[in-house]
């Protein structure tokens, strides 16, 4: 049966008006007129657009760069981004979770546990005992002697609870980072949750050593470790997806050394990979823009090659860093077997104190495929160490931007 007619005057039937959302960088992306230049050239990295121009960043510098610069004429009064050609990257992150190491609150109390003349040792605040030499913190390698967990025990007694994500101070401050988080939302930068990847995280508990033993000798302790963390990272993730959408989740990992991946596949996938997946698995549920991509990257020193199908296959991977070129990454080869993987770095940090001539040869191999490709943020593979003369790294930079666009 029709419908009956409305009554005389009544205003006419229109259909209901579909609520689009917010293009607030929340709810929805904002449009790419409203972006930040380096919102645009980071989305366009990401999607893999050829030709685009690629971001001006660097890794960093090791300790004493800086200062032997500055005896090499580095003028003290103007900004870095100036003098090395560099732009915001476009992302704002946030953090809360770790990197190198356990996110603990509390962290061990930093304190002298034991003179030994030239030398002394330190229980730092991830909780290891260190051997310095006496009064100095940087310029060589320290040594652990130990890690806070050595058995269910010291679990227990001395870790476990620094990882509960109820405690308050995790959340101090929550509320102005998530302000500065909306309003970088609103300039079309990226979101980034970094954190502590688990291999990384099971390294700074246990010592690099110890921990291929135990898992062997203790896959349980290696689980309810494993438990903790992901625990702590749903917890935080989401009082921080109450506020915004995450465009993307980056793991501190550093699963490799020079010749591959410290422990295999099948391990990965036996105390890694679980735990990846179920935390994304949640991210995803909760995200307020349902229909973002979330790009998941992985940052590991070493020869990374080996682990990339795992990543690729196992938690959808869509970023890497840095691509050490001394453990034989090559991002120009790497970029051809996996075309839809973005990556950062692959400058060998080496090749600048060589010369004007070896630089030339290293960037013109490397940055015009990679821009014709897309999908490529130039870096070093690791911090530019303090042997680089200052000129030859004020050349790199300028080539990286003539290259670049």
């Amino acid at each position: 049966m029709p419908a009956p007619a409305p009554p005389p005057g009544s205003p006419p039937i229109t259909a209901p008006r579909l609520q689009t959302p917010a293009c607030d960088g929340i709810h929805a992306l904002v449009p790419r007129d409203q972006m930040s230049p380096a919102a645009r050239k980071r989305r366009d990295t990401y999607a893999l657009t050829p030709d685009a121009p690629l971001l001006r960043q660097e890794f960093g510098f090791m300790e004493g760069t800086l200062e032997a610069w500055k005896k090499q004429g580095m003028p003290e009064n103007v900004a870095r981004s100036d003098l090395f050609l560099l732009e915001p990257g476009g992302d704002f992150g946030l953090g809360r979770l770790g990197w190198c190491e356990a996110a603990f609150a509390p962290a061990f109390e930093v304190k002298i546990v034991e003179d030994r003349g030239a030398t002394e040792v330190e229980q730092d605040a991830a909780g290891r005992l260190v051997l310095y030499f006496k009064g100095r913190r940087q310029g060589f390698m320290p040594e652990y002697l130990t890690h806070p967990v050595q058995d269910r025990r010291t679990w227990e007694d001395n870790v476990r609870w620094r990882l509960n994500p109820a405690t308050e101070a995790r959340f101090a401050g929550l509320d102005q980072r998530m302000v500065q988080a909306k309003a970088a939302a609103a300039r079309g930068q990226m979101i980034t949750q970094g954190l502590i990847g688990g291999y990384m995280y099971l390294r700074s508990l246990m010592g690099p050593e110890e921990l291929l033993y135990k898992f062997h000798d203790d896959p349980d302790l290696i689980q309810a470790c494993m438990q903790a963390w992901f625990e702590l990272a749903d917890a935080i993730i989401a009082r921080h997806q109450q506020h915004i959408t995450l465009d993307e989740i980056f793991f501190a990992e550093d699963i490799c050394y020079n010749h591959g991946p410290l422990i295999s596949p099948d391990m990965m996938r036996r105390f890694l990979i679980p735990y990846y997946q179920q935390l994304l698995t949640n991210l995803r549920r909760r995200q307020l823009d349902r229909t973002r991509h979330l790009y998941v990257q992985i940052d590991t020193d070493g020869d990374c090659r080996p682990t990339i199908p795992v990543y690729m296959k196992d938690i959808a991977l869509d970023v890497m860093s840095p691509f050490e070129v001394a453990a034989g990454c090559d991002v120009v080869e790497i970029g051809k077997e996996y075309p839809n993987l973005v990556l950062r770095g692959g400058i060998d940090k080496r090749v600048l104190v060589q010369g004007k001539e070896a630089i030339d040869r290293m960037l013109e191999a490397i940055i015009p495929p990679m821009r014709r490709r897309g999908g490529y943020i130039p870096m070093h593979d690791h911090s530019v160490p303090a042997e680089t003369p200052y000129e030859n790294y004020l050349y790199y930079r300028q080539r990286c931007v003539e290259l670049g666009g």
